[in-house]
């Protein structure tokens, strides 16, 4: 583990695209950004980075001004075991690098995830007083990583984002389009474009008045998967979904009311906006 930052005074826990994103808006403002990332050579300039596999490793961190904390890790696979050696066992190796270092952040800011609420009552509007009732394994897990963070950073904030996308770049969403692949279609989606998601995460860390604990991150307008579907085949020239019929929507909408309420606004605030580079 090397590097060349001794004054960062912000500390990213994981830097992969959304993390990349974060810390490249927070060094455009003048910040000097230390990332701990497995591969140091993934992080982009002007990040400064130290290689670290949180998974079996404490960090020894180099001197630090640290004024701001940002926690955006990543874990594959998808399991239970893979995200409590990430999310949890290397979020409380980062921390105990932290603490070590006699460090405290003015801010420290979180990203997880929607799916910590699991199943609810289809149509349900789900905002950050409803309880997270996890339905599986790596669910869990990202809501242990909420608590230990809450525990050993008080006045941290959480920001639990919907699905995450980027409309420029290739994806999944896409590729089903374009094979016809779309089914059902009356599901209730929710997502949020990586960079309105990186943009929120410095609003709440940079804001003048001190955060909430938790907010949703989420576009403004949850929309059915065919809606979604139509949009992109529109765009990309391929056969139409089947149309869904809103009268048989199921799955829950997110709600980012406390989000807009502190002033962030999406750059793409819905998916038309999002995917409106998507090209085949």
């Amino acid at each position: 583990m090397t590097t060349e930052q001794t004054d960062a005074d912000v500390l990213m826990i994981g830097c992969g695209d959304l993390g990349a994103r974060i810390g490249l808006r927070l060094a455009d403002v003048g910040h000097r950004v230390l990332a701990l990332r497995r591969r140091a050579d993934l992080v982009p300039a002007p990040l400064q980075a130290l290689s670290v596999d949180l998974t079996a490793e404490t960090p020894s961190l180099p001197s630090l001004d640290l004024r701001y904390l940002v926690v955006a890790l990543t874990a594959r696979p998808r399991s239970e075991e893979s995200y409590r050696a990430t999310y949890v066992e290397g979020l409380r190796r980062a921390l105990d690098a932290v603490e070590a270092a006699g460090k405290r952040p003015e801010r420290a800011v979180l990203v997880s995830s929607t799916g910590v609420y699991g199943e609810v009552p289809d149509g349900t509007l789900v905002d950050e007083d409803l309880e997270p009732t996890p339905a599986d394994g790596p669910a869990r897990m990202l809501l242990e990583s909420e608590r230990l963070f809450a525990e050993r950073l008080p006045g941290g904030t959480v920001l639990r984002c919907s699905g995450l996308y980027d409309g420029a770049a290739p994806s999944r969403m896409v590729e089903r389009v374009a094979a016809g692949e779309v089914d059902d279609v009356e599901r209730w989606t929710n997502r949020i474009h990586r960079d309105d998601a990186a943009a929120a995460a410095v609003h709440l860390l940079t804001r003048d008045d001190p955060p909430a604990d938790v907010y949703l991150g989420n576009d403004d307008e949850p929309a059915l998967l065919g809606e979604v579907a139509a949009e992109i085949a529109r765009r990309i020239g391929a056969p139409a979904p089947p149309a869904a019929d809103p009268a048989r929507a199921h799955g829950k909408r997110i709600s980012n009311a406390r989000l807009r309420a502190t002033g962030w606004e999406p750059q793409y605030p819905s998916h038309r906006e999002g995917y409106a580079s998507s090209t085949r």
